[in-house]
């Protein structure tokens, strides 16, 4: 019977959906019919009793074809996106978007906000001022059209139904379903009508998949439906059991991107991290024959400067500065308090809960604890120190950066609370665990 409370309750007693009751779910949360308790219940039943291969091929499509899909026939090189599962401090897109699109392919990439304890590209770009996340979709074909790339948030064109979802799963403790994560994500990336993708898969304490068997059920998930619907997909797990980077807030890891690109200071598990994603992009788009060749296409876009500038011309573009690399506070607001962090002992920095800290910024107001919050684009923590420093008592581990005293201090005593020190030096974690295709 195709009601929003049977279907639900089918769901939650473990049964296998039909294609017209998931195309039912999909209609009801794209026109209203569903409630929000209604689409809270659904996406937790979800959760609990998972959903088989057909259904999330179903459901993926059902959202994809609830509004726009893009097609691109007047575009003469490969179109490619990459996307993650989300992190902490994890600002890869934009640097992805620049370098491979500097290296010659089209780079449409349609971007989320925070979900959970971690942050959101779109929120990250909302930190600078007049910065257009939702052009329309004529002018966001334009734009790929002219500089080869553009980053905007979901419009209500395309893929609608996940955009409400996707608000609701966000502060219904939902986040971390395979069958919800790979719809959500898919849904979008084929209707952005793309040759490649390639995805970031974290797995760490700080990602959405704490373990290897989740992390690589997830990026097989998402490879099986993305290739099975005809775009070339590779999923890399990569390690999310830190900041990664060295800063994780909206506005501050906006300036660490401009660091990067203009060459200022790329943090090395970073920059790795980079690298391996963007070699995939090139490859996976027969822009590079092999990882030696992406590497050298990709250093030369960096070096020269072409990386920068495209993601420069790109802010202007797109309704912001045009002087972002060079001043990029102009048009970004800091903190009104900035504290030093320091270590409380002797020692090495062992461990970070990175769940945790992304759950600080969250607190702060860098996240949203109710769907459609507004946020504090100021707050977060730079200058991180990565897991494996040695440190002397009262050595300078990171900076706060708060609303006022008070909340500096409070959220000081939390970050504090989810480092583990050490007189042993930890085993190095690698930036790359393994590649599913």
């Amino acid at each position: 019977m195709l009601l929003p409370q049977e279907i639900i309750r089918a769901k939650r007693d473990g049964k296998e959906l039909t294609e017209e009751q998931i195309q039912f779910f999909v209609d009801g949360i794209t026109d209203g019919n569903f409630n929000d308790a209604q689409v809270g219940s659904m996406a937790m039943a979800i959760f609990q009793k998972g959903m088989e291969t057909d259904e999330i091929v179903h459901f993926t499509k059902a959202m994809m074809h609830s509004g726009t899909v893009l097609s691109w026939p007047e575009l003469d090189r490969p179109i490619v996106d990459k996307h993650s599962t989300g992190g902490v401090g994890d600002k890869v897109s934009f640097m992805l978007a620049a370098i491979v699109s500097a290296c010659g392919a089209y780079v449409p990439m349609i971007a989320g906000r925070g979900l959970g304890h971690t942050g959101g590209t779109v929120d990250k770009l909302e930190a600078i001022a007049g910065f257009n996340t939702q052009p329309t979709i004529p002018e966001f074909k334009g734009l790929v059209k002219e500089l080869g790339m553009a980053i905007i948030g979901q419009t209500s064109d395309l893929a609608p139904s996940d955009k409400r979802l996707y608000g609701i799963r966000d502060v219904t403790a939902t986040v971390e379903s395979i069958p919800l994560i790979t719809a959500s994500i898919l849904s979008k990336k084929l209707a952005s009508g793309l040759d490649a993708l390639t995805m970031d898969v974290k797995v760490g304490n700080g990602a959405m998949m704490q373990d290897m068997a989740g992390a690589t059920a997830l990026a097989q998930s998402i490879a099986n439906v993305a290739n099975g619907a005809g775009v070339k997909t590779e999923a890399i797990i990569t390690d999310m059991n830190q900041v990664l980077g060295d800063s994780a807030g909206n506005a501050i890891e906006i300036l660490e991107t401009v660091d990067y690109l203009t060459g200022k200071y790329r943090e090395p598990r970073l920059h790795a991290i980079v690298v391996r994603l963007a070699q995939s992009m090139l490859i996976n788009t027969k822009l590079a024959i092999s990882e030696a060749d992406a590497l050298v296409k990709i250093n030369k876009v960096l070096d020269s400067g072409d990386a920068a500038d495209l993601f420069s011309k790109m802010m202007a573009a797109m309704g912001g500065p045009s002087d972002l690399l060079e001043n990029p506070w102009r048009s970004m607001q800091q903190a009104d308090c900035i504290k030093d962090i320091v270590a409380p002992c002797d020692g090495y920095l062992a461990a970070s809960d990175t769940r945790k800290i992304g759950l600080v910024i969250v607190e702060m107001g860098g996240g949203r604890t109710a769907n459609g919050q507004d946020i504090d684009h100021t707050v977060g923590i730079d200058k991180v120190i990565p897991v494996g420093t040695k440190v002397n008592k009262g050595d300078v581990i990171a900076r706060m950066h708060a609303r006022d005293e008070a909340q500096a201090e409070h959220a000081t005593k939390q970050y504090l609370a989810a480092l583990t020190f050490s007189d042993q030096q930890p085993e190095a974690l690698p930036e790359i665990y393994k590649v599913v295709s």
